[in-house]
């Protein structure tokens, strides 16, 4: 299971994806360095964006950041 899951892209001012990091809901990303800034907060050092064993991206990779 990967340690990072970033939910669908949500509507918004600008638009946002959900990140949870090992089931705990940590934030709120706006875009890739988001997910990085709130992986490393987490204390999770080396995040590989393209290993699904890293990171789960749900409703679009991570190029998808508006609805």
């Amino acid at each position: 299971m990967s340690a990072i899951i970033v939910f669908p892209v949500q509507p918004g001012n600008p638009p946002y994806r959900v990140v949870q990091i090992h089931r705990d809901r940590v934030g709120i990303a706006h875009d890739l360095f988001d997910v990085l800034r709130l992986a490393h907060q987490a204390g999770l050092e080396h995040v590989d964006l393209d290993d699904p064993e890293d990171v789960r991206w749900l409703g679009g990779d991570k190029y998808r950041w508006t609805p």
